[in-house]
């Protein structure tokens, strides 16, 4: 049962926009949902819609939606497919998606990667610089809380001498004494913020460090920061309190810079909301992000005011020169290779010098790959050329590729094809000539075999041949041998084929001619042997069995020469399995010295009685030696076993039932050999001794 391998459909060719657009359901849904819109537009120009409306409104929507995507994806497959017929553009493709495309991310991953490490240097440069200016604030205030709890007398000189020695660092530093008393003494500017005239409620430490935040006039969000340090005088601050403010003015956040590398540029306070995203515009201006500019910190400010003394989390805006910032962290690095170039700078030189190799590679690469893919693509279009040109029938056209590589021998090989194909066209036309013979011979032989169903009263019979090539060796027959007399016969002709088939047209004359002078199954076939012998040559043989079935009698009498066993059901058997019938006999045609004389000697007549119920089955070996593909024969124990179990059914259903379970068990393996098979089953026979009785 060999399956022939279904031919793949051709292409559909891609349709136009047009015919996506007005000849698809998407097409068409898109235009219907646009409508809808477009109506549903007017009607709300001219009063509110109806939730009904809405609801509609709403479908057209989603339905618009679903249009447009189906239709993009449509689109692109079509585009995509007429951009990348040409090999040339799938090659320079490929080459950018495995080349180019991996390149450009690794360089954007270690941009990226470097701007975060440098944010976040950055970020912790500037939080150490601030750091600094907190500590040396707390650290004003503490020296001049400890001198005043010495000597209280002398606040003023104190307060002033600690403004006068911080004054050089932090020009606008202002320092306040609050007295147990209530009076205050003031040294400095007091810029930002007003000399505060008391300690908050909220404040319970003996020291406290923190920033304030000051809004600016315009009222965007800005802040001016402001680094406050409180040191209480004395025993839980019964000697009052010192107070030191250093405001972030220019000149602070200069030598910040100057420290750090990084610059200050904004503060925006955290409370309000809908500020422009602080790293991407400067004060005054609309400007994108900048890569290796600026960074982000949070600052905790504390709300002096408030009765809490709530802290809330600041954003600061920092900015920073990738050469400057490098400049500063590599300043540690002292270790010099060579006068004046420190170890850092070397291995930057390094660095340097393999990215720029890396860009010199990755350029090399795309012209190389750029002009392999031409080269390989001229070729390809060369033998498209050519395989157009035979196509259309020109055999004589040849392709001139002078590459002395696989293409060039993909060449002379398409060269060498064409020089030949004539002789491959006569070849085919030879073998359909021989195919429509065989399929002729085919009909003649199937025409050979009984045709329609058998109408023999008190019988139920069918049949099957299924041939492995075009035209077989195996043979069914069924002849009227007198009132109520059927003769049956199975035959299988060694080999397969044409020979195999006359061979069969042959033995089918014989069977006509002498089943209506011989009358015993035995005698019919030492007949036919001694007649066939002499026309077959000394290669072939023919395996039969013949039986000759009596209704009237209610019996079975048959002859087995060479042939597969006959198996047969009684009716009402119980458990028992079906009965394997193999009455002694030679093959047909044997042209050996004393074959003929053997053959009688072997040949056997077996006879049977028959009653309602019984069935009965002939086959050839094609039934009981089909393969599956690990070589395992179907074998007669399994079409005993079928016969033994489904032998209730109808001869019809029984056949279809043994087939399903051959077909099943070969699975995809190929039919190597005829199968036929003849099954009767007894409907109304009766011996005549059962006769008698009644």
């Amino acid at each position: 049962m060999a399956r022939r391998p279904t031919p793949r459909p051709a292409a559909a060719p891609p349709r136009s926009p047009r015919e996506l657009l007005f000849g698809t359901w998407f097409g068409r849904l898109f235009i219907v949902a646009v409508a809808l819109k477009f109506l549903f537009a007017i009607w709300r120009l001219a009063g509110e819609l109806p939730a009904a409306a809405r609801v509609v409104s709403g479908a057209a929507t989603l339905a618009l939606a679903v249009a447009v995507a189906v239709f993009a994806w449509r689109l692109f497959v079509q585009i995509k497919r007429r951009l990348l017929w040409r090999v040339r553009r799938k090659l320079i493709l490929s080459y950018i998606f495995i080349g180019v495309i991996p390149s450009l991310l690794i360089v954007v991953f270690f941009l990226f990667a470097g701007s975060l490490v440098f944010m976040n240097v950055s970020a912790y440069l500037f939080k150490d610089g601030y750091d600094a200016i907190v500590e040396n604030a707390r650290l004003s205030a503490q020296a001049a809380a400890t001198e005043i709890a010495r000597n209280p007398a002398a606040a003023v000189e104190t307060i002033e001498r600690v403004h006068r020695i911080r004054v050089s660092t932090y020009p606008s530093i202002s320092v306040a004494y609050l007295a147990p008393d209530g009076t205050r003494q003031t040294a400095g500017p007091w810029l930002r913020l007003p000399a505060p005239d008391r300690i908050p409620a909220w404040l319970r430490e003996d020291v406290f460090t923190g920033s304030l935040g000051v809004p600016l006039k315009d009222g965007n969000g800005e802040e001016d920061l402001v680094v406050r340090a409180v040191v209480k005088v004395g025993a839980a601050g019964g000697g009052g309190a010192v107070i030191v403010d250093v405001p972030l003015d220019e000149q602070v956040m200069h030598r910040l810079h100057e420290n750090t590398g990084v610059r200050l540029e904004n503060v925006y306070d955290g409370r309000v909301s809908g500020n422009a995203t602080p790293v991407n515009r400067r004060p005054g201006e609309g400007g994108g992000a900048v890569l290796f500019e600026r960074s982000l910190a949070q600052l905790d400010i504390r709300d002096w005011d408030s009765p809490t003394g709530t802290i809330r989390r600041d954003t600061a805006v920092l900015t920073y020169r990738l050469r400057e910032l490098y400049n500063h962290l590599s300043s540690a690095q002292s270790l010099r290779v060579s006068g004046d170039m420190r170890l850092s700078d070397a291995l930057l030189l390094v660095l340097l010098l393999i990215g720029v190799m890396f860009l010199i590679i990755e350029a090399v690469a795309l012209v190389m790959g750029l002009a392999l893919a031409r080269s390989i693509t001229s070729s390809v279009h060369e033998l498209f050329m050519g395989t157009e040109r035979v196509r259309q029938g020109d055999f004589t056209h040849r392709i001139n590729i002078d590459s002395r590589d696989q293409l060039g021998e993909l060449a002379v090989s398409f060269n060498q094809m064409t020089g030949s194909i004539e002789n491959l066209l006569q070849t085919a036309a030879e073998k359909k000539r021989l195919e429509e013979e065989l399929r002729i011979a085919r009909q003649i032989q199937m025409s050979l075999l009984p045709r329609g169903p058998l109408d023999v009263p008190g019988l139920t019979v069918t049949a099957l041949c299924v041939p492995a090539r075009e035209v077989g060796g195996d043979y069914y027959d069924f002849f009227s041998v007198g009132e109520r007399r059927l003769g049956v016969l199975i035959a299988d002709v060694s080999g397969k084929g044409t020979s195999a088939a006359l061979y069969m047209a042959e033995l089918k004359g014989l069977m006509l001619s002498l089943s209506q002078i011989y009358h015993s199954p035995r005698e019919l076939l030492i007949e036919v042997n001694r007649i066939i012998s002499e026309n077959l040559d000394t290669r072939s043989f023919i395996t039969m069995t013949y039986a000759v079935i009596d209704l009237d009698a209610g019996v079975m009498t048959f002859a087995r020469a060479g042939h597969t066993p006959l198996m047969y059901m009684p009716a009402g058997s119980g458990d028992e399995a079906a009965q394997v019938l193999t009455p002694n006999g030679l093959v047909v045609g044997l042209r050996i010295p004393g074959a003929h004389e053997k053959f009688v000697a072997l040949l056997e007549e077996d006879r049977i009685e028959l009653h309602k119920g019984d069935v009965l089955v002939f086959y050839t070996d094609g039934i009981t030696e089909a393969m599956n593909q690990d070589s395992d024969l179907f074998g007669d124990a399994r079409l005993r076993a079928l016969l033994t179990e489904h032998g209730h059914l109808d001869a019809a259903d029984l056949r279809e039932r043994i087939l399903r379970e051959i077909e099943a068990f070969v699975g995809v393996a190929d039919q190597h050999d005829d199968m036929t098979m003849v099954l009767i089953k007894i409907e109304d026979a009766f011996a005549a001794a059962e006769r008698l009785a009644v």
